[in-house]
C-alpha cells in the first residue's frame, strides 16, 4: 500500500520496472482477514500503473481468492494431479480460468504436462488474454565448467553495462568523509587554544613593558590611562589643598 502511495505514475510499459513473486501464495491468503483482502485486490488491480508486476506462485489456483484471481491477466499453469475429488475440482477449475483454445483439451493437458510443460495464457499487445497454449519452459542457459577468458571478454562486450564499470573508482566512503570531518574540529579547537594563549600572554607582555606588538601597544595605553588617572587625581587633591590654606590665611 505504502509503495503504491509513494511511486510515481508510470502509465502502460512494456515491461514492469519491479516484479514481486510472491511463492507459497496459499500462505497469504489462508485466515486472511476480509480487509487484507479488500487492500490486496486493489493494489493488485492499481500498482500496474505505477510499473509494478505482481505474481502469485502456489501449485493450486484455487489458494487464490476469486476477485483477485480476476485481476491476474498472465497465467502459467504447470501439471496438477488429480487424485481425489478435491484436486479434479482444483484442475477443471484451473482449465476454466484460462482463455478457451479450440484446438486444446486444457482439463485433460493439466494432468498430461511433464517436467518443463506448461499452459500458457499471456495478455497480447491489447491487454486481451491469448487463447492458452502448451509450451517448454526455456531452461536457463549455463554450462558446465569455468569460462575461458574469450568466452568472458565476449559476454562482458555484450552486457548492456557495458562500458560503465571497467574503470575503477575509489570514492570517498563514509567512514573517510566523517574521519576527515572529526579531525578538521580537532585542529579547529587546537587553533582556538592556540590563539587564546597567544592572547592572554601578550596583554601581560604588554602591562608589564615587553616587545612592541599590537596586543602590547594596548597593554601600554591602558597603563598610560591608568597614570594619567592617579595623576589627575593627586593634581586635584594639590590644588584643592593650596587654595585651602590660602582662603583659610586670609580669614
Amino acid at each position: 500500500s505504502e509503495l503504491y502511495e509513494n511511486l510515481p505514475e508510470a502509465g502502460d510499459l512494456e515491461k514492469p520496472k519491479l516484479v514481486f513473486f510472491f511463492d507459497e501464495a496459499h500462505l497469504l491468503f489462508n485466515d486472511a482477514p476480509t480487509a487484507l483482502l479488500d487492500k490486496v485486490e486493489q493494489v493488485v488491480r492499481l500498482i500496474r500503473s505505477k510499473g509494478v508486476g505482481v505474481y502469485f506462485v502456489t501449485q493450486n489456483p484455487a489458494d487464490v481468492p476469486d476477485k483477485i484471481l480476476g485481476q491476474l491477466g498472465n497465467r502459467i499453469q504447470h501439471a496438477l494431479r488429480a487424485f481425489s475429488v478435491r484436486d479434479q475440482k482444483a484442475v477443471r477449475a484451473a482449465a476454466e480460468t484460462m482463455r478457451d483454445n479450440a484446438a486444446l483439451d486444457e482439463e485433460a493437458a493439466i494432468t498430461e504436462l511433464g517436467v518443463g510443460e506448461a499452459l500458457i495464457s499471456l495478455l497480447d499487445e491489447k491487454g486481451r488474454p491469448a487463447v492458452v497454449e502448451r509450451a517448454f519452459i526455456v531452461p536457463p542457459r549455463a554450462q558446465i565448467g569455468p569460462l575461458t577468458a574469450t568466452e568472458r571478454q565476449q559476454i562482458i562486450a555484450n552486457s548492456l553495462v557495458a562500458g560503465h564499470y571497467e574503470k575503477t573508482v575509489d570514492r570517498e566512503s563514509a567512514y573517510e568523509m566523517l574521519k576527515g570531518r572529526a579531525e578538521a574540529k580537532q585542529a579547529e579547537a587546537a587553533a582556538m587554544a592556540s590563539a587564546q594563549q597567544s592572547g592572554g600572554g601578550g596583554l601581560l607582555d604588554g602591562l608589564m613593558g615587553g616587545s612592541n606588538s599590537r596586543r602590547q601597544s594596548t597593554g601600554e595605553a591602558l597603563v598610560k590611562s591608568v597614570a594619567r588617572t592617579i595623576g589627575s587625581e593627586l593634581g586635584r587633591r594639590l590644588v584643592r589643598g593650596v587654595l585651602g590654606s590660602l582662603l583659610g590665611g586670609r580669614r
